[in-house]
């Protein structure tokens, strides 16, 4: 699974672009992603949400769950 995303991500930022300014750009780009990849992304794994949307929602199932006696 780390081998798909470290593929992925070199992909979608680090081979896009032929050269890059400074480590801080790469970095900055780096973060970008991260975030677009863990909030924004759709996963259909997931019913076609976004995993934080999908973490919101499962935390606010467990709350309503009833306990048992």
């Amino acid at each position: 699974m780390a081998e798909t995303i470290n593929g992925l991500y070199k992909a979608e930022v680090i081979w896009r672009q032929r050269s890059w300014p400074s480590d801080s750009a790469v970095e900055m780009a780096t973060l970008r992603w991260v975030d677009r990849y863990n909030n924004h992304r759709l996963f259909g794994s997931i019913g076609h949400n976004p995993p934080a949307e999908a973490e919101d929602n499962y935390y606010a199932a467990l709350e309503n769950v009833d306990m048992a006696a």
